[in-house]
C-alpha cells in the first residue's frame, strides 16, 4: 500500500507541474461552465415560449433538464479529455528510457500500475469537483432533486474510471504520446457509436451491441436510476483494462 501511494503522489506530482494538464482541467471547466450557462438559456426561454403562447399546460421540471443535458453534455466532453489524461502515464516511461527500470523496481507491477491508475482517476475527481460549482446552483437556487444529481455523477465517476483503465493500457503500446492520444480517442468513440451500429442487427448480436456501449450504461445514471447491472458494466470494462495493462507490463519485463 505505501509504494502505491508513493507512486500515486509521484503521478499527482507530474500533472501538477505539467502544461497540459492546467489546459485540461481549464478547457474542461470552460466547457462545463459554457454548456451549462447555454443549456440554461435555451431552456428557460423554451420554457417562457411556451408560456406565452398558452402550450404549457404542465409546469416544466426545469432543473431537472438542464442537469440530464449537462450530464450528456459533459460525458461528450471527455471524450476529448480522458485520452490527454492517461496519454503519458506509461509512454512518457518508455519516452524516457524509465520503463525498464520502472519494471525492475521492488516496487511491482501490480503497484505501479494501480498508483497511475488513481492519479489519473484522483485528477478525473477534481475535474469533477470543479464542475460541481455549476450544478450546486441548480440544488441551491432551482429546488433541483438530488438523486438525479448523485446519479448522474456516479455514472460520470463509474465511466471515466473505465475509460481511465482503457486509456492506461494504450498507454503501454507506445511512447509516443500524440499515438496513444489517437489511439485512446479512437478506441472510445467506436465503443460510443457501437450502440448505434446495433440498429441494423437483429437478436443476439444487436444485444450484445447495445451491452458493448458505454454510452448506453450511463443513460440510466443521468435519469437518477441506480441499476446494479451498469455498475457491473463499468466496473468489469475498468477491470479488463487493467487486466490487459498489467499482462502488458509483465511482456515487456520478460522481454527486458
Amino acid at each position: 500500500m505505501r509504494n502505491i501511494l508513493a507512486i500515486w503522489q509521484r503521478e499527482m506530482k507530474s500533472y501538477f507541474v505539467s502544461p497540459i494538464a492546467y489546459a485540461v482541467l481549464t478547457v474542461f471547466l470552460f466547457l462545463c461552465g459554457f454548456f451549462f450557462y447555454s443549456i440554461l438559456s435555451a431552456v428557460i426561454q423554451s420554457t417562457m415560449m411556451q408560456a406565452q403562447f398558452g402550450q404549457g399546460s404542465q409546469p416544466v421540471d426545469v432543473p431537472g433538464i438542464v442537469g440530464r443535458s449537462f450530464f450528456g453534455t459533459t460525458s461528450v466532453v471527455l471524450l476529448f479529455m480522458i485520452p490527454m489524461l492517461t496519454m503519458g502515464l506509461f509512454a512518457e516511461e518508455k519516452k524516457r528510457g524509465t520503463m525498464e527500470l520502472l519494471l525492475t523496481t521492488p516496487v511491482g507491477i501490480v503497484q505501479t500500475m494501480l498508483g497511475k491508475y488513481l492519479a489519473s482517476l484522483t485528477f478525473l475527481l477534481i475535474m469533477y469537483a470543479g464542475s460541481g460549482i455549476t450544478i450546486a446552483a441548480l440544488l441551491i437556487y432551482g429546488n433541483a432533486e438530488w438523486r438525479p444529481i448523485l446519479g448522474g455523477y456516479l455514472g460520470l465517476l463509474l465511466y471515466g474510471a473505465a475509460l481511465l483503465a482503457l486509456g492506461l493500457f494504450i498507454s503501454t503500446l507506445t511512447e509516443n504520446q500524440i499515438i496513444s492520444v489517437v489511439i485512446t480517442f479512437g478506441t472510445i468513440l467506436v465503443l460510443w457509436l457501437i450502440e448505434s451500429f446495433s440498429s441494423g442487427a437483429t437478436g443476439v448480436a444487436r444485444d450484445v451491441l447495445n451491452y458493448l456501449s458505454v454510452i448506453g450504461h450511463l443513460d440510466d445514471f443521468i435519469k437518477g436510476v441506480v441499476d446494479t447491472s451498469h455498475i457491473i458494466y463499468y466496473l468489469t470494462f475498468a477491470f479488463v483494462g487493467l487486466f490487459l495493462t498489467y499482462r502488458s507490463l509483465e511482456s515487456m519485463r520478460w522481454k527486458s
